[in-house]
């Protein structure tokens, strides 16, 4: 007859595979960790790596390292309003912004987001196959849309999307304050909130036949992409 341990590893193991399915088999151990900590279910990390290891359950990860900041020489960069102080006393007072990417099997797609310090949640997003301005552009106007900010911070790299005119004319004409950084402020203060950041946790590497580029960039693959996000509405 087998043990109460064991059978506890069963139980367990049959969560963790639910947790693993929900995430469409992205999902690594870090944050099936946190999804049972979520559900009230206290135990530890190695345990939960070795029933994953048990039932071959892996989360997704990056393959290759793509490079999201290019800087515009000849632009001017906003001046630097935040000085890596990432702190707010309410919504709408600081948003961070920064780009990173998606590798599907049919190639890779590129996300912008927009979190709102305050409340630790994402904003406004936008993906696509490229990262012109328009990208940024449409993840700022999603944030607009959503909170319709007043005087708000939009803190993000030298990036020549954030550089841009056109960005900065959006941000006149809605009343926000672009405020720049160096390269990797953003991304070191969004992997304080979201640990598997680097990873790729807001846009994990779709591994499954069925996660193409298509399904994740169709209407179909949104509200997945908005719990993955933590879109705050």
């Amino acid at each position: 007859m087998p043990s109460e341990h064991a059978r506890s590893d069963v139980v367990l193991g049959d969560r963790i595979e639910a947790i693993s399915r929900r995430s469409r088999s992205t999902y690594g151990r870090p944050r099936i960790h946190a999804e049972l900590a979520d559900e009230g279910i206290r135990v530890g990390g190695k345990r939960v790596a070795r029933l994953m290891r048990n039932r071959s359950i892996c989360g997704a990860s990056r393959r290759k390292t793509i490079i999201t900041t290019i800087r515009d020489r000849t632009a001017k960069p906003a001046p630097d309003l935040v000085d890596r102080r990432f702190t707010a006393d309410a919504p709408n007072q600081l948003w961070v912004a920064d780009i990173t990417y998606v590798p599907t099997w049919s190639g890779f797609l590129y996300l912008a987001v927009v979190l709102d310090v305050f409340i630790r949640r994402v904003v406004g997003w936008a993906m696509a196959d490229h990262m012109r301005q328009e990208l940024v552009i449409d993840a700022l106007n999603m944030a607009i849309f959503r909170r319709k900010p007043l005087a708000v911070v939009h803190h993000s790299d030298q990036g020549s999307q954030y550089t841009s005119i056109a960005f900065g004319q959006r941000c006149k004409s809605a009343g926000i304050r672009p405020s720049m950084g160096s390269r990797g402020d953003c991304y070191d203060f969004m992997c304080t909130i979201e640990p598997e950041y680097h990873s790729g946790s807001c846009c994990d590497c779709l591994r499954g036949s069925a996660l193409t580029r298509r399904w994740y960039s169709s209407p179909d693959g949104w509200p997945w992409l908005e719990r993955r996000t933590h879109v705050a509405g």
